[in-house]
């Protein structure tokens, strides 16, 4: 059985400044999308890829997948072509972080930033 609704974080730098390595994605299983919407899709090469990707447009035979940011050597239908309907997974529905402990001397809140933040005195980072 599959829950209509799942969870997958991301791995790698190909939609930024959408999403940041380390986002939480909460997905809900369908195929039906429409242009501009966030994905997840199997590779049509690799099935046991799933790949985070923008609907850029319907293309002969599915969709064309694209990559936010190119540059990060993203791998998307630049490389393969359009991407079937059947291995279109689901749309993101949303974006999120996971809590950390605010307890004394614990982890803190961690802020979404590019800078690797440094770790201060007490339960709170610095960043800069």
């Amino acid at each position: 059985m599959h829950w209509p609704i799942w969870r997958a974080k991301v791995t790698e730098r190909s939609m930024e400044p959408a999403l940041l390595p380390g986002d939480c994605l909460l997905i809900r299983r369908t195929r039906r999308i429409r242009p501009g919407q966030v994905v997840v899709a199997r590779h049509p090469d690799r099935p046991e890829m799933l790949l985070v990707k923008r609907a850029a447009r319907r293309a002969d035979g599915g969709w064309w997948l694209e990559s936010d940011n190119p540059g990060a050597g993203a791998v998307d239908s630049r490389r393969f072509g359009a991407v079937p309907g059947s291995l279109i997974e689901g749309r993101v529905l949303v974006r999120y972080w996971r809590a950390r402990s605010l307890l004394p001397n614990g982890p803190g809140i961690r802020p979404r930033t590019r800078e690797r933040p440094r770790r201060a005195a007490g339960p709170f980072w610095v960043v800069g």
